[in-house]
């Protein structure tokens, strides 16, 4: 086979010879040749594309590693948000317990009750058999802050009638130490009753307004109430005299007096003494003349004498 080649730029031309053996070998060069161009071509395109979706998935990875992470951050932190606010509400409550139990050991001593019946210091006595038929499910973490919600709250309605209780107490026993009850003397028995009687100067009829309680000269005089002092010292015909208010209308005196012991103004409990029994003012002889005042009116002291029994 002849092959004629010509060529412009030169001019001129020439002749190729191909044997049939040349044909072939060209051929055969040419079918070789092409598959393992497209091999290698998709061989560097398939390493290419690899390699591009390796850098795809670690992306993913990374991106699905950081999104856990930060769930796993807000897991923790809600957590101890809520561990806070429970040790803050159990806070709470022990301190509602800790009153409660000051209350308690408050009330008990002003209800002169055994300290052993009520001691606030260990929990109460509870036991029983355990009964295998019922077991409760473990309690979910809503249910447990709604019951222990419900157990403040019960803690502050017990604090609250506690106070109310504690408030009534004070105040019975505060009516108690000023409302006039007993004998003005530790010692002494009974010369003259309130009422009409003979006086012992003169004779005539006249109204004692207290009752005359005679003893040893120098004796304890004692206040029937705690009060106030409003006198201290000497008194037209009560001799030496002490007065002490005491709210509520009540004003008690003792007379007669051979000593005061406190002064005007001054406070002074129940069953304090305050004098010495004397022959002072108008006197035939060592004794405490007392009177129970109520709203401005003497009153006979027999029923508050005896009120204390």
């Amino acid at each position: 086979m002849n092959i004629l080649l010509v060529s412009k730029r030169f001019g001129s031309s020439a002749c190729v010879s191909l044997t049939r053996g040349k044909v072939i070998a060209v051929l055969s060069s040419v079918f070789i040749m092409l598959p393992l161009s497209g091999l290698y071509v998709g061989y560097q395109m398939a390493g290419g594309s690899s390699q591009y979706g390796n850098a795809d998935v670690a992306s993913v990875i990374n991106y699905e590693l950081d999104r856990q992470q930060q769930e796993i951050d807000d897991a923790r932190r809600v957590a101890e948000e809520n561990l806070n606010a429970l040790t803050m509400r159990l806070g709470q409550m022990q301190a509602h317990v800790i009153r409660l139990d000051a209350l308690g050991q408050r009330l008990t001593r002003m209800g002169g009750l055994d300290s052993g019946e009520f001691d606030f210091s260990n929990p109460p006595a509870q036991g029983g058999p355990e009964d295998d038929s019922s077991s409760a499910p473990a309690l979910q973490m809503p249910d447990f802050i709604t019951q222990l919600d419900e157990l403040s709250r019960q803690l502050e309605n017990r604090e609250q009638q506690l106070n109310v209780l504690e408030n009534v107490l004070m105040s019975r026993n505060l009516h108690k130490e000023v409302f006039p009850a007993g004998r003005p003397v530790t010692k002494g028995w009974l010369s003259s009753n309130y009422g009409t009687r003979s006086d012992p100067f003169t004779g005539k009829p006249e109204f004692h307004k207290g009752v005359d309680l005679a003893g040893k000269e120098g004796s304890d005089i004692i206040s029937v109430a705690a009060g106030v002092v409003t006198w201290a010292g000497n008194r037209y015909g009560y001799g030496n005299l002490v007065e002490v208010t005491h709210g509520n209308g009540y004003v008690t005196r003792y007379g007669h007096a051979k000593e005061v012991l406190v002064k005007v103004g001054e406070t002074v409990k129940k069953g304090q003494m305050i004098a010495l029994m004397g022959n002072t003012g108008r006197s035939t002889g060592p004794h405490v003349h007392f009177e129970v005042w109520v709203d401005g009116k003497t009153v006979d002291p027999a029923k508050y004498i005896h009120a204390s029994n």
